[in-house]
């Protein structure tokens, strides 16, 4: 699908299909955004080639789990950004390319499908965007798309503080599977988020002729979206290093309860063990033991073990074991 949205300097704006592409080359006022959703990569490459985008940008574009990345060439500007096609609160989430191809007077965006921030801008703010020039129209894409990534990362931190409520009430190894794919998950945004980080801070820190920086507005937009992104990254940093602590605290917890089952279990035997050694020494029955004999042997010998094991008792009940 293409569809084409052209405004000219004097607010006038069309919404259509290629057909306005050729009424823009006749308009030195006209701006136009290009829109390509799920189009062959022969029918992008030969619309991009007729407006004279580098054939490596291109193939950029059409690789396939391309990083993002920001780079200028003579005619436009590429950015290559990770956006969204689906995102929840348990960070179940389907990532998609958008590239960008940023002119003096062009706007073109390439994504295979559904882009729910071109889709909120492109009908309803393109108009005004694209009339004060086709760099804010993309920064402002990125930094609607990023709005969905926080609202569902904020969503997530709900998520995230019923789970620690639950680990510290009844911890197991369901709720221990559920924190590790989530670290997994976080991970996996952190890098994502630091790339598009990475792209903001590029366009702070260099001029690009496409995206200047001495155009207050556009300064103020690219501002925008890296304050976004770096409050990003910053979040799946910090629930990365909460998750990370609830393992650490759940295997602080086993540990503890496990040292407290070995300390009962250790009582246990060292209260038997010369009890066991009493019996095992009288249990022999050699002949020529004397104590075999004596009529009061064998109550003297379970008193002695009785008292052995009282005063085992004692002791271990003085030195707090049994707590």
């Amino acid at each position: 699908m293409i569809r084409t949205l052209m405004v000219t300097g004097s607010g006038h704006w069309q919404r259509g299909g290629e057909e306005l592409i050729d009424a823009w080359r006749t308009r030195d006022d006209a701006h136009i955004w290009i829109d390509m959703q799920g189009e062959s990569q022969a029918y992008e490459r030969q619309l991009l080639d007729a407006f004279d985008c580098h054939p490596m940008a291109i193939n950029d574009a059409h690789r396939d789990r391309h990083p993002p990345k920001i780079e200028e060439f003579e005619h436009h500007t590429l950015i290559i950004y990770r956006g969204i096609a689906a995102f929840d609160g348990e960070l179940n989430y389907q990532a998609q390319p958008l590239c960008f191809f940023i002119g003096q007077r062009f706007l073109i965006s390439l994504h295979p499908s559904e882009a729910r921030s071109i889709e909120q801008l492109f009908d309803a703010h393109g108009q005004a965007l694209l009339q004060a020039s086709p760099q804010q129209a993309a920064l402002k894409v990125m930094y609607t798309s990023a709005g969905y990534y926080l609202d569902s990362l904020l969503e997530f931190e709900g998520v995230l503080s019923d789970l620690e409520d639950e680990l510290l009430e009844a911890g197991n190894d369901q709720l221990m599977r559920r924190i590790t794919a989530y670290r997994s998950r976080l991970v996996k945004m952190r890098r994502i988020f630091n790339y598009h980080k990475g792209i903001t801070q590029e366009l702070i820190a260099y001029d690009y002729r496409h995206l200047p920086r001495d155009d207050s507005d556009t300064l103020h937009a690219i501002n925008d979206v890296y304050e976004r992104f770096e409050r990003l990254h910053s979040l799946t940093q910090m629930y990365y290093d909460i998750c990370g602590d609830l393992v650490n605290g759940y295997i602080s917890i086993s540990s503890h309860q496990l040292n407290i089952t070995m300390r009962v279990l250790t009582v246990i035997s060292a209260i038997f063990i010369p009890l066991t050694f009493i019996a095992g020494l009288y249990g022999m029955n050699f002949e020529n033991m004397p104590e075999l004999g004596w009529r009061y042997a064998y109550f003297v010998v379970l008193g002695v073990m009785l008292g052995i094991g009282f005063t085992l008792v004692w002791l271990f009940q003085r030195k707090g074991w049994f707590r």
